[in-house]
């Protein structure tokens, strides 16, 4: 859970500062952090994989959750890089913080609905 947080947070971070036109988000300190945190998320979550199998596949949770934590790693590296223009990077960093809101909804819900299941209670 610490590594989520720093995770989304240091993201929301550097996502805001390369909107504002800092070079510090992409100079390599703050790149190996992002690397490391992120690489933890992804462990952690094949970890809990291999040791709850059957979440895997009971209802599919573990397995959504680690597809949208790829998503997100994905919509982070263009919100900060690859995207080509300022509104690219903004709306990719709104999408990988939107998604970024569904895995947490997912890891705290154990549904593959996210944040619909508290809707269907």
């Amino acid at each position: 859970m610490t590594a989520a947080a720093v995770s989304g947070a240091f993201f929301l971070l550097r996502g805001l500062a390369v909107q504002l036109r800092a070079r510090w988000p992409r100079a390599a300190p703050a790149r190996y952090l992002s690397y490391v945190v992120d690489t933890i998320l992804l462990v952690a979550g094949a970890t809990l994989a291999t040791i709850l199998p059957h979440a895997m596949f009971a209802n599919g949770w573990l397995a959504v959750k680690l597809v949208f934590v790829v998503v997100y790693i994905v919509l982070g590296m263009f919100a900060l890089k690859r995207a080509r223009t300022r509104s690219g990077k903004l709306l990719c960093l709104i999408g990988a913080l939107a998604t970024f809101a569904i895995v947490v909804s997912i890891a705290v819900s154990h549904s593959p609905l996210g944040p619909l299941a508290w809707l269907i209670r």
